[in-house]
């Protein structure tokens, strides 16, 4: 190699190294710019529902039946809007579930590739959606439209916003079950087809608990969706808190609730403003455990594979 060539090579590593050492440094300033937001956000929760909790006792908080923080007879019982807030997910959670799983096993098993190129973008096109859509396919066609079968829905009502939930998660369900099911190991099928199992079979007995981990990560992260979700709330299950097992009756979710406050003119630092972080901090909460519970049941699918 001449001089010219070894100084030209000297020179192309020099660039690299200091190309990567710039990649490397914008990477590590991507990851603590998202640690930074994310801990901002906490910061912000804590120190703006402080004066609320000095004010109420956290016993009342929890246990309170009633939450009417704007009524001359103010009570801060967060139960009813967790009790909606509950109800609108777990129906979200009853329709997800089947369709997920049985999507997810379609794709996974039985579907041609071709086919699969084309159903599984066009499912998770429904998360480009914007959910104020939802909001209104929820309140002006599917209630009206289920209210000639269910005798007594209510115009506002948790069973039609949680049906419309469990429809919009499915994009989170599907795909991260179907990757789960892909990354099952071949061997595993190809035992249970030995063994004389049909497809059907070595499915439900072989991959789904093969599975089994990334599977309820992904039921996980899809619950943890649709209680944080907004505007189809918002919009069609109404903005009374009313603690109530009938989902056929409005009532305010968490999401709801703040979405109401936050358009009112209340007065900064007044004990009603801080009720909008106060209930901001619990669905932060609630939203973190679901979230990290997934994170961690999908690390453990990874390592087992």
């Amino acid at each position: 190699m001449s001089e010219y060539q070894a100084l030209k090579a000297s020179a192309f590593l020099r660039r690299g190294r200091i190309l990567a050492a710039v990649m490397q440094a914008l990477l590590f300033a991507s990851a603590a710019l998202s640690v930074l937001i994310t801990g901002a956000i906490v910061w912000v929760l804590v120190t703006e529902s402080l004066p609320f909790f000095t004010q109420v006792p956290i016993w009342d908080f929890l246990t309170d039946l009633q939450w009417t923080p704007v009524f001359t007879d103010a009570h801060y019982g967060i139960l009813p809007l967790l009790s909606a807030t509950f109800w609108a997910a777990g129906i979200a959670m009853l329709v997800a579930t089947p369709l997920g799983l049985i999507l997810s096993i379609y794709l996974s098993e039985f579907a041609r590739p071709s086919v699969r190129e084309v159903l599984k973008p066009i499912l998770e096109m429904l998360a480009a959606v914007p959910t104020v859509v939802f909001g209104y396919f929820a309140l002006l066609f599917l209630t009206p439209l289920a209210k000639q079968f269910i005798p007594g829905l209510e115009g506002f009502n948790l069973l039609i916003p949680g049906i419309v939930l469990g429809i919009m998660i499915l994009p989170y369900v599907v795909s991260i079950s179907e990757d789960a099911m892909r990354a099952v190991p071949m061997a595993l099928r190809e035992a249970a087809f030995g063994l004389g199992m049909s497809r059907v079979q070595m499915a439900f007995s072989v991959i789904i608990p093969g599975a089994f981990s990334g599977v309820t990560a992904a039921y996980l992260l899809g619950f943890s969706r649709a209680v944080g979700e907004t505007m189809v709330v918002a919009i069609a299950a109404g903005q009374n808190p009313n603690l109530t097992g009938d989902p056929r009756e409005g009532a305010a979710t968490i999401t709801a609730y703040i979405v109401q406050m936050s358009l009112g003119d209340l007065p900064h630092g007044s004990l009603v403003y801080s009720t909008i972080f106060a209930v901001g901090l619990v669905l932060f909460v609630i939203t973190l455990i679901f979230n990290l519970l997934g994170f961690f049941l999908r690390r453990r699918f990874r390592e087992a594979y």
